[in-house]
């Protein structure tokens, strides 16, 4: 009967394992599966040309503009809608 007292010890001891090594042995491979399938040329850093398309005058000017939206929050739209769609019951409309 002593080995009776040693039923909830071994309850407890097996709280303490571990089971997550095979999810962490895969931990990020959905981010950088995402990431692979997004990359067009994955070689591109190779490459000395430059990008076609777009001069540095043009580039510097639209990330200027870009960064420009950015300094004030957006303007704040109240919108009070009680107790129905925004255009109106569709049943009422026919």
């Amino acid at each position: 009967m002593p080995w009776l007292k040693l039923i909830p010890l071994l309850v407890l001891l097996a709280g303490c394992t571990s089971v997550t090594p095979h999810f962490d042995s895969r931990f990020g491979d959905a981010v950088r599966e995402a990431s692979r399938l997004q990359t067009l040329d994955p070689q591109a850093g190779q490459w000395p040309d430059t990008v076609n398309g777009m001069d540095g005058v043009a580039a510097r000017e639209t990330i200027r503009l870009y960064q420009g939206t950015f300094k004030e929050p957006p303007a704040v739209v109240n919108v009070i809608n009680i107790g129905g769609l925004a255009g109106g019951d569709p049943a009422v409309d026919r």
